[in-house]
Formats: C-alpha cells, sequence, structure tokens
C-alpha cells in the first residue's frame, strides 16, 4: 500500500471534499426511508426530529474520527483505525464486517431501491424488482471493471444531477403543500408502528452513511487535516438541512397515512401528484440517476477495502487480482455475488439496517479510541500539534457520538433481536478466518 501512496497526488481542495461527502451520503435512503422513518417513529414530529437527531450524531461522530484520523493518517479508514487503537486482531475483524456483511448489504439494499423505483416507473410487477436489481449491480460493476475514468466521469454526472430532485421537492412541499407538516399521527395506522425513536434514527442513518468514504483519500486532499474536518463538517450540514427539508416537503405534500401505506413508492406518488404525470416521471429519473450514482459510488469504494485486505495477507488472493485495466476485479465480483444473494433472501429495508446496525459496532468502538489515543499521546509526552485537526468541546462531541451510537445500538438490539443474532453471526466467522491466516502467516 505504501508504494501506491506515493503516486497519490494531492489535487482535491475543500470545495471537492464537500462534494464527495454530499455525492457519496445522498442516494437512495432519503426518497425511500419516507414511510419506514415516519412509521417507526409514529407521528411526523418524531419523524423530523429522527432525521435531525440523526445528522447530529453523524456530525458529531465525523468531527470524532477526523481527529483520530489525522493522527493516524494511512489509507484504509477504520480498518486502520481499529488496528492501531486496539491491535491486529480488531482491526481485521472490522475490515472483515465491512467486506462480508456491511457492503454487500449496502449495495443489495441500494440496489433494490433503485428496482423499486425503476418498476414502478415503468408499471413493472413487483416480481420484477429483484431482477431489475441485479441488473443493474451486474451492469455497475462491470463499468467498474474498464479503466476507472469512466466510473469517474459517471459519478461526477450523477453528483452534479442529484440535488435537482432534492429541491423540488423541497420547494414544492413548503410552498404549495396543503398537509400539517407537524403533530400527525400513525400509530392508529398500522400494527407494526411502533413510537420507537431509537429504531427511526436508526433508519435515518441509512440515509446518513457514507461520510467516512471521506477518510480513505487523504492522500488525495490538499492539506487533509483540516480539509478533511471542513469537508465532513459542512458536507453533512448540507446533506442535514436537505433531509430535514425534504422530509418536511413530503409531510406537507400528502398525509400520514398515504406516506406510510405507500412505503417505498412515496417519492414518485409525490412528484406525480405535484407536477402530473409528466413531471413525476422527469423528477423520477433524477431520482434514479441519483440512486444509479450512489450504487456506482459504493462499488468504486468497497472492493477497494477486499482488494486490501487481500493484499494483507489476511483473505484469499485472487480477491487481489487486477485485470488489463488495473480494476480490481476480484474483489469487483465478489463483492457484487454477495450483493446480489442478499437480494434474493431479504429485503432492502432489513438489509439497510443490519448494515448500519453492523458498522456502527465498529464506530462506537472506534468513537471510544480518541480517549485511548489522546492519553497514549500524553503517556508519550507527545504535544499537541496546532496543524492537526482537534475536536471541538472535547469530551463533549465525542461523547454525543458514543452515547448516540449506543443508544441507537440498545434500541435495535431491544426491537429487532433477531436481525442483531444474525449480524453477530456473520461477524462471528470471521474469527475462525483470522486465526486460519495468522497461522498461515
Amino acid at each position: 500500500m505504501a508504494g501506491n501512496e506515493r503516486h497519490l497526488k494531492r489535487s482535491m481542495g475543500v470545495w471537492t471534499g464537500i462534494s464527495i461527502v454530499i455525492g457519496t451520503v445522498i442516494g437512495s435512503g432519503i426518497f425511500f426511508k419516507q414511510g419506514q422513518v415516519l412509521e417507526t417513529a409514529g407521528s411526523t414530529t418524531g419523524a423530523l426530529w429522527a432525521w435531525i437527531a440523526g445528522g447530529v450524531v453523524t456530525l458529531a461522530a465525523g468531527l470524532t474520527i477526523s481527529e483520530i484520523g489525522a493522527h493516524i493518517p494511512q489509507t484504509g479508514g477504520i480498518y486502520i483505525y481499529m488496528e492501531k487503537l486496539y491491535g491486529k486482531f480488531w482491526g481485521f475483524l472490522t475490515g472483515w464486517t465491512q467486506v462480508v456483511v456491511y457492503a454487500p448489504a449496502i449495495v443489495a439494499s441500494i440496489s433494490a431501491y433503485f428496482a423499486y423505483l425503476f418498476a414502478n416507473f415503468f408499471g413493472l410487477p413487483e416480481s420484477s424488482v429483484v431482477w431489475i436489481g441485479l441488473a443493474a449491480l451486474i451492469l455497475v460493476t462491470a463499468m467498474n471493471s474498464l479503466d476507472n475514468r469512466i466510473a469517474s466521469m459517471f459519478q461526477v454526472a450523477t453528483t452534479s444531477i442529484k440535488l435537482i430532485p432534492i429541491a423540488v421537492l423541497m420547494v414544492f412541499g413548503l410552498f404549495f403543500g396543503k398537509a400539517d407538516a407537524l403533530g400527525q399521527t400513525v400509530s392508529q395506522l398500522s400494527s407494526t408502528a411502533t413510537g420507537n425513536f431509537g429504531m427511526a434514527v436508526l433508519a435515518t442513518l441509512f440515509a446518513y452513511d457514507g461520510w467516512a468514504t471521506l477518510t480513505n483519500l487523504g492522500g488525495e486532499l490538499k492539506d487533509p487535516r483540516r480539509n478533511i474536518p471542513r469537508s465532513i463538517i459542512w458536507g453533512v450540514l448540507i446533506v442535514m438541512i436537505a433531509y430535514v427539508g425534504v422530509s418536511y416537503g413530503v409531510y406537507r405534500a400528502m398525509p400520514a397515512d398515504q406516506i406510510v401505506k405507500l412505503g417505498n413508492n412515496v417519492t414518485f406518488e409525490v412528484a406525480k401528484s405535484a407536477f402530473g404525470e409528466l413531471g413525476g416521471r422527469l423528477l423520477s429519473v433524477g431520482i434514479l440517476v441519483s440512486m444509479a450514482g450512489t450504487l456506482n459510488g459504493k462499488m468504486l469504494a468497497f472492493p477497494r477495502m477486499v482488494y486490501a485486505m487481500s493484499h494483507d495477507g489476511v483473505l484469499p488472493k485472487f480477491l487481489g487480482t487486477l485485470n488489463k485495466a488495473q480494476a480490481p476485479v476480484g474483489a469487483l465480483w465478489t463483492t457484487a455475488v454477495l450483493a446480489g444473494a442478499l437480494m434474493f433472501t431479504s429485503k432492502a429495508d432489513w438489509l439497510s439496517d443490519m448494515a448500519v446496525f453492523v458498522i456502527w459496532l465498529f464506530y462506537t468502538a472506534t468513537f471510544f479510541g480518541i480517549f485511548i489515543l489522546r492519553a497514549r499521546n500524553k503517556k508519550a509526552g507527545l504535544e499537541k500539534d496546532p496543524e492537526v485537526f482537534s475536536v471541538p468541546l472535547f469530551p463533549f462531541i465525542p461523547l454525543v457520538a458514543i452515547l448516540g451510537a449506543l443508544f441507537i445500538l440498545v434500541n435495535t438490539l431491544i426491537s429487532s433481536f433477531t436481525m442483531v443474532l444474525i449480524s453477530f453471526i456473520f461477524v462471528g466467522v470471521g474469527v475462525p478466518v483470522y486465526l486460519y491466516y495468522k497461522n498461515k502467516q
């Protein structure tokens, strides 16, 4: 990895960093989690607070990890941070979880959400959704198997388009919506409406997921010790404003009972009712492009960790295979196969919740690491470098991240024990795998 890092070009400024955060985060979640968040929270007011709470926790998390990243300026994100803070075993388990659970589940859920809207757009039966999602996944994976400039250009184009449907939904809801955005209750509408604020926040965190991807680009950002935290702060703030604005707009545009009943189709129906059949379809095209860009971004980023772990000698060698275009095809297609298999076994909402739960287990451990890191530096007699980013309002902000994460994890444990158990089984399988490769080495 070190040899590759010497060739990284520091050409990205803070605006590029902000664009990466926004482009990676905004995808399918804001368009497909409206019904789930509203139903789980139990009211429109509770749902809006869930979107705000998810943003606050995400911002605190990003600030905390920014300081850790400034002190450990190596490519690999939390995979490297966990190894440096807790040892090789926990580093491997973090990477393993991302490779076999988090990445495939996120990719599968985004593919499925894309397929839901695609099927609705063309009036196709629900039975076709899984096949549409699989086709989209194969096409994106094939594109990423070519010269990486093709996937990069596609990412730039889709990122510039994806803010259009968000702005349109916000403006329509704010100025033309007729429903009461606050105070509507949905507890009487469905037997599954729980009023569980923690699970509602967990659902929003899928929509906020992706901010940590920027920590893998330290070698390509100008002055990363300053620009990574700046990019995360402004990027997450912009995303949070957009998400709360869209949610408020949707609640203004349509009564709560309709939002819950429509589920994954709510944004399409809001667009159609707002702008007619043609306008609704044009807006839906923008949303489809947004989701395609997010899927592409995930397939750009996730296989690189699989590739890196293969070259570290802790995963099979074929996962480190490159083709003539220098694309990590072994890691790419393995991620696609795992994601495709998950699409046939589970629903998108369940997969996205599981992915968020498992990654936040390791995020939480990383947040605690900031106290370990500061204690180590103090013990070693290292003076604080003013050029290295320090999280403001320490220890308040790291504690917000930790408490928010624990609140979500405990709520998930209580509300979705089966999902938690399955998640731990997947993570636990990594233990014998680690022991196997440790003995092999």
